[in-house]
């Protein structure tokens, strides 16, 4: 059977790895700036796309320049609402039934928006798509699966006081203490609200994560934060192997507990290697391989933006989702930013048919364990019958296409 772009967007799928600020619609951003008074090198879509939104980028850095405006205008309650509430309708228009959203919320706080009322916004948005979508009758009928979410909060490796209010303040007040204690007792903060937003308020902050520059900056200051995750069963990932060799994932699995790893493109590159006590490094790369084989560490692959942001992929059949798929690692196909990257969960899932020749075993296998291995926020007695259901219905729509 042929698989067409067509098929996949009917197809029920997740985005396990999709970035708030990254995926706002340009429209929402040119209004919302308009409206703050945020200064933007254009007010139109496309001269945004042509100076900020780029279909090619000239480095990491260079990708993550658009964030500064799109965090720029996210510093109101009502703004988050919106922007949430946008980025489920436009999942949910494409067959992505479960998305777990991650953000920064130290990113958006400051002045008389606390940690918490960040989250309260993004679930606010989302529980509002979902609620819409939920009354729909084949929901309701049982005909189709509903929508669900999660919300990930993201801790930073790395800030300095003009991030945002909220980081200058942390910083202002501990000027005596070391760089890395300041990062980690950021973090430690974060995962506190968001362990009181999921107890206290049934709020679906199902995880944590851990974003920012690899190099320099090691896992090991967020490891108290972490444990304290670790400790109040909130699930946990972390971007890592990204922009670092093999080592660093290692440490996010071995130093943090990590659950799933965001990117891990240098997974199975020896050469990216630094640490100098690694003596053999293919070996070490194919025991790292085995390790996260073993014990099932899904990895959250976002094709578009890795060729976006790492020069060594000159084509994306050389990325090592081939090597991933031929390991049989647990993986799961992501957008990272879906306005950043130009992408949507379908286009993604359709550049690896068509770079990897995967078949339609394969694309199930991954919508499988894009559902299996998320964070759900219900039982684990709701999650096997959610499963389930979406499942029977990504047979019901291939049958529908024979």
């Amino acid at each position: 059977m042929k698989i067409t772009r067509e098929l996949i967007k009917k197809l029920p799928k997740t985005d396990l790895h999709l970035h708030l600020d990254g995926s706002i619609r340009i429209e929402t951003l040119i209004e919302l700036a308009k409206d703050g008074g945020v200064e933007l090198p254009s007010y139109t879509v496309q001269g945004l796309k042509e100076t900020v939104f780029k279909e090619n980028y000239e480095s990491l850095e260079d990708y993550l320049k658009g964030f500064g405006y799109t965090c720029a205008v996210m510093r109101k309650k009502e703004n988050i609402e919106r922007i949430s509430y946008e980025l489920a309708l436009d999942n949910q228009n494409e067959g992505v039934r479960y998305i777990e959203v991650r953000y920064a919320p130290q990113l958006h706080a400051g002045g008389e928006m606390t940690l918490s009322d960040t989250i309260e916004a993004v679930n606010n948005g989302l529980d509002r798509a979902k609620r819409e979508f939920n009354s729909r009758e084949g929901v309701v009928s049982g005909g189709e699966p509903p929508f669900e979410y999660g919300i990930i909060a993201c801790a930073m490796r790395y800030f300095n006081k003009y991030f945002s209010d909220y980081f200058s303040d942390i910083i202002s007040v501990h000027s005596y203490s070391p760089e890395d204690k300041i990062f980690g007792l950021a973090s430690l903060e974060l995962v506190g609200a968001a362990v009181q937003a999921w107890k206290e308020t049934g709020i679906p902050v199902v995880g944590v994560d851990l974003a920012g520059p690899e190099k320099g900056n090691p896992p090991v200051h967020h490891r108290e934060a972490y444990m304290l995750a670790h400790r109040n069963f909130l699930n946990k990932t972390v971007h890592a192997g990204e922009a670092y060799g093999p080592e660093s994932i290692f440490q996010a699995i071995t130093e943090l507990g990590a659950d799933r790893i965001g990117h891990g493109t240098s997974l199975f590159n020896p050469e990216a290697i630094s640490d100098p006590a690694i003596a053999d490094r293919e070996r070490y790369v194919h025991d790292l391989v085995q390790f996260i084989a073993d014990r099932r560490i899904t990895i959250e692959v976002c094709l578009t933006s890795n060729m976006q942001t790492d020069p060594r992929l000159l084509r994306l059949e050389d990325h090592p989702f081939r090597h991933m798929m031929e390991n049989r690692l647990s993986c799961t196909i992501c957008t990272d930013n879906r306005t950043v990257s130009h992408t949507t969960v379908t286009d993604e899932v359709y550049k690896a048919v068509q770079a990897f020749d995967l078949s339609l075993k394969e694309v199930k296998n991954l919508m499988v364990y894009g559902f299996k291995r998320n964070f759900f926020p219900k039982t684990y007695r709701e999650k096997r019958t959610y499963v389930r259901q979406c499942m029977e219905y990504f047979e019901k729509i291939v049958k529908d296409s024979i």
